[in-house]
């Protein structure tokens, strides 16, 4: 095969590629006519035939040594998907053999493709695994002729129901879900589909409205948007749907008289706008209330839809009411689970010729909630306390465990103010110990105090922490190496070290968690040096953009861990 491309087989070396004979892979993919991608377990395209070359518009070259999920994977809009959202890469990793369709790949030339997958696990040499992944484009036109040609088959009926089990379990965002049932549907059953759900306030929203063109899915967003409320008597169709009535049919003639409603007016504008001879509506019901409708439209196709087609739509709704109701109730955990972790972070002081400010980041994708940490307050009229901190785990148990060591550590450094921050955080790893049901936690303390000479000094003692990092004003950016001890809930008894400084006017000290510095890719020193450099580029930004900033720039977008910082920059001396 003259465009695989293998180790050793002429082509550039790349760092962290596995070595693995070019004529293993080329047997592996020697008798594949479909287009075919080797994996090592990393995600690292080892092997692409001609056939996947021609169908990811891109050469062996530009193929192999890349990560496939960065190079390839996109959303509907064409940006890169978060890992932890990828299927493909999840399979990889537990070594599952799994099927994906219609997800979106972009080609060399920047096009983005809509292909289906199937991964399966493979061994590419002698102890080294990984997977070999198939791409192909659905017939769509094909798909869309037998769709038109001839009804549902029972077996049909049913492995739509199935694929809508699963595509719909498979996720707890509701947008997703129904972008996946308009995939499911359109054209198998119809041309549009449109979607009005129900908000918290009983206010009606057309939320997607999909189109079968051109052999494509397009998103109408200009048929989206807000909804008239829905009339308590109307018999109108989709008024009827939205009060919970069961589904029906409706055609242009439906709303051809005088409309009853705000609602009848959006219909009549739907079967213009769109050309719709035919549609079935049904209600989308959960478990305890009506959620919204489906509309199901043809336009396109000759056959309309007839009272034997809704028993199917029904099945179709129902699924999706107990899919939509199970995503409503993860958002709303997450959102009082969010709300939560920022009611138990303080409010900063204010500290007189000091600027300062705090962030705090929920993981995008895991509970919302966690252990990270910030705190500062008075110790005394010459003394303030500053502390970032990371109690293990991602669920309600570490944020709990957060307050309990985020309240003793006040009180253990309020009772002693003039104590050293290392003699502050033994006593509290004690208390860890025998009183708070944390497992581990990092953290450091640090003590901030102004001189006889105008200039502020920091005193910090470090318990496995990720280094503050000091940033001048003039770009030079260190980190705050000294004073690093073992971390808290150990059960061992080791002195703890602690460091000063004496921080320069119009510098920046920045204490942040291991969210904004480590990836499942790169070590934590990668993070720590990018960091670095981007912090130091920023030193003369307002201390709200420099964090906002660093946030965007600098957190590894494939981490769902939580990010905490808290940073001050001290005054400009006063002869300037």
């Amino acid at each position: 095969m003259d465009g695989l491309a293998a180790p050793g087989a002429g082509d550039r070396a790349v760092p962290g590629r596995r070595t693995v004979p070019g004529a293993l892979l080329e047997g592996l993919l020697e008798n594949l006519t479909a287009s075919a991608v080797v994996l090592d377990d990393d995600g690292l395209i080892l092997a692409a035939n001609d056939a996947a070359q021609s169908l990811l518009g891109r050469s062996a070259a530009k193929l192999v040594g890349q990560d496939s999920h960065d190079l390839l994977h996109r959303n509907k809009h064409g940006h890169s998907m978060p890992r932890s959202r990828c299927r493909m890469r999840k399979a990889l990793l537990t070594g599952d053999t799994r099927h994906g369709s219609a997800e979106w790949f972009v080609r060399g030339d920047g096009r983005l493709v809509q292909l289906s997958w199937l991964i399966t696990p493979c061994t590419t040499g002698p102890g080294v695994t990984g997977a070999l992944v198939l791409l192909y484009e659905e017939d769509r036109e094909h798909q869309g002729d037998a769709v038109h040609s001839a009804p549902l088959t029972e077996l049909d009926r049913l492995t739509l129901l199935a694929e809508t089990t699963t595509q719909l379990t498979s996720t707890l965002d509701v947008d997703e879900a129904l972008h996946r049932l308009a995939a499911l549907t359109v054209p198998r059953l119809a041309d549009w589909a449109v979607f009005d759900l129900l908000t918290e306030h009983d206010e009606v929203r057309r939320v997607l409205v999909m189109e079968h063109k051109d052999g494509i899915l397009v998103e109408r967003e200009d048929l989206q948007g807000p909804m008239p409320p829905v009339p308590a008597e109307s018999p109108m169709p989709l008024s009827r749907a939205l009060r919970g009535a069961s589904s029906s049919l409706a055609g242009p003639a439906t709303y051809q008289g005088p409309p009853d409603s705000g609602i009848a007016v959006e219909q009549q504008r739907l079967f213009t706008t769109t050309g719709m001879h035919s549609a079935a509506i049904a209600p989308i019901r959960g478990l305890r209330d009506v959620l919204g409708a489906l509309t199901l439209g043809r336009a396109q196709r000759h056959g309309a839809f007839t009272p034997a087609d809704l028993p199917l739509l029904e099945d179709l709704t129902r699924r999706t009411g107990l899919a939509l109701d199970n995503a409503r109730l993860y958002q709303r955990q997450r959102k009082v689970a969010e709300t939560m972790q920022r009611h138990l972070l303080p409010q900063l002081p204010s500290l007189p010729g000091l600027e300062m400010t705090a962030r705090y980041l929920p993981a995008p994708d895991a509970s919302a909630v966690g252990g990270d940490w910030y705190d500062a307050f008075a110790l005394a009229s010459h003394a303030h306390a500053l502390a970032i901190g990371d109690v293990v785990g991602h669920d309600l148990d570490a944020a709990a465990g957060m307050a309990q060591v985020r309240n003793m550590l006040r009180a253990f450094a309020w009772s002693h103010p003039e104590a050293a921050p290392s003699d502050v955080v033994t006593r509290l790893d004690e208390a860890v110990m025998h009183i708070a049901e944390v497992p581990m936690a990092t953290m450091i303390l640090a003590r901030l105090t102004l001189g006889e000479d105008a200039l502020w000094r920091l005193c910090w003692t470090n318990a496995g922490h990720p280094p503050p990092l000091l940033v001048t004003h003039d770009g030079q950016a260190r980190y705050l190496d000294e004073a690093h001890g073992i971390l808290l809930g150990t059960g061992l008894t080791r002195p703890r070290p602690d460091a000063d400084t004496v921080l320069p006017p119009r510098a920046t000290i920045l204490l942040y968690t291991d969210g904004l510095v480590e990836s499942p890719r790169h070590s934590i020193d990668h993070g720590l040096d990018r960091l670095r450099r981007h912090a130091a580029s920023l030193a003369h930004r307002p201390l709200d953009s420099f964090c906002d900033s660093l946030l965007d720039q600098v957190r590894p977008e494939d981490n769902d861990d939580d990010v905490a910082l808290i940073a001050l920059r001290t005054p400009v001396p006063a002869q300037e």
